[in-house]
């Protein structure tokens, strides 16, 4: 590595004022002490409590849905969300062979089977040009249901991820399920505060999921979110995340099998205190790639990835993407000794020892990028 390279990562510890510069961080500036002392103080802390209702409609108002419900984790929100969608035991479900494992596991959870398509360079997320090509080599229409000719198995659902918070295209995504009767579920678990065409990501499938992991651009310090426009499917959602328990003053009745998603009250207080200052952080996201963009320009082989047409992205982590002449492992060798954390994108689903068998369209983009890809440090800017 040279020293333009080395003065990159001298840039950003001057930017972000440190010898070491975590990927990502939460960053606390608004009323976050504040509503969790009254959680304390009141004794409101765990399962129920006005800031689970506060949070519930403040998300859903500021994604434009209907309804959030909103849970433990992001997976739990994914793994609901499919469910309520309708996906059942020994069914597929076409999803990125690039993403984080929670989309793959959330499938499997159902006793449902991943099935990887490719993505695009364009938006890092499922192509739903390539999905339709594969549908039209593997797929057959039967009694409105499409088959996988090649495992007999009903291909019930698509679930594509924004991947870093910026958006797949959704319309072309949504003809694609129209036309082979395929239920839309959004991962939308890094996307929230990003728009496609106008509209909030999460916003366009049946039912979607968002994560508030503590490294995601608004945090609960765990937690996650359904949002659906769909109400009965959104009270189905409340039940069973609640351990399935019929309301009654007194008795214990669960009408059926139920999980214990629930988001304690005083992880949704710290949300209701972060969601007040997301659009702020997300400006800081977006002043943060216009600094990374000045940055990079000098570089050789190396480029910023940035949000496409009729796309808005919240930044969520900043994305470096590599040509040939730039071995990966080297640069990031290189910028993590120099004190930059940065880390490569998660390993191909198909890769992973619990996925190799599942079945796969022509991955070729995927593997591509695995060899591109570098997330650099990405937190707002704190204040004060």
């Amino acid at each position: 590595m040279n020293t333009l390279w080395l003065e990159f990562t001298k840039q950003i510890k001057e930017h972000y004022k440190k010898d070491f510069v975590p990927l990502h961080e939460p960053t606390f500036n608004g009323k976050e002490l504040e509503y969790v002392t009254d959680c304390v103080q009141t004794g409101w802390v765990s399962s129920v409590g006005s800031y689970v209702t506060r949070f519930e409609e403040e998300l859903a108002r500021f994604t434009g849905v209907g309804r959030a419900v909103a849970v433990m984790n992001g997976t739990a929100a994914l793994h609901i969300a499919l469910k309520v969608a309708g996906v059942h035991p020994n069914e597929e479900v076409f999803m990125p062979a690039l993403t984080f494992v929670a989309t793959a596991n959330a499938i499997s959870y159902l006793g449902a089977v991943p099935h990887f398509v490719d993505v695009s360079e364009n938006t890092l997320g499922l192509d739903p040009q390539k999905l339709e090509a594969h549908i039209l080599d593997i797929g057959e229409l039967k009694n409105n249901q499409l088959i996988n000719k090649e495992t007999g198995r009903i291909i019930r659902a698509v679930v594509p991820m924004h991947t870093f918070g910026h958006p797949v295209d959704l319309e072309k995504l949504q003809l694609v399920c129209e036309k082979y009767h395929l239920v839309l579920v959004e991962d939308a678990a890094e996307s929230l505060g990003s728009y496609y065409k106008g509209k909030h990501t999460g916003g366009f499938g049946k039912v979607s999921a968002i994560s508030f992991n503590g490294n995601k651009i608004i945090t609960t310090g765990g937690g996650g979110a359904i949002l659906t426009d769909d109400e009965d499917l959104a009270n189905y959602a409340k039940h069973i995340t609640t351990t399935a328990k019929v309301s009654h003053i007194w008795e214990y009745n669960h009408d059926e099998i139920g999980y214990n998603y629930r988001l304690p009250n005083i992880n949704a207080a710290l949300g209701c205190a972060q969601l007040e200052q997301v659009s702020h952080f997300i400006e800081q996201k977006r002043e943060l790639t216009a600094f990374y963009e000045k940055l990079v320009e000098p570089l050789e082989g190396v480029k910023l990835f940035k949000e496409i047409e009729n796309t808005s992205s919240n930044y969520w982590l900043q994305t470096l993407i590599l040509d040939d002449t730039l071995e990966r492992d080297e640069v990031l060798a290189f910028l993590n000794d120099n004190g930059v954390m940065s880390r490569p994108i998660w390993t191909p689903m198909h890769y992973l020892k619990p996925f190799i068998e599942c079945p796969r369209a022509d991955l070729s983009t995927v593997e591509r990028l695995n060899k591109k890809i570098i997330n650099i440090p990405s937190t707002p800017i704190k204040e004060g």
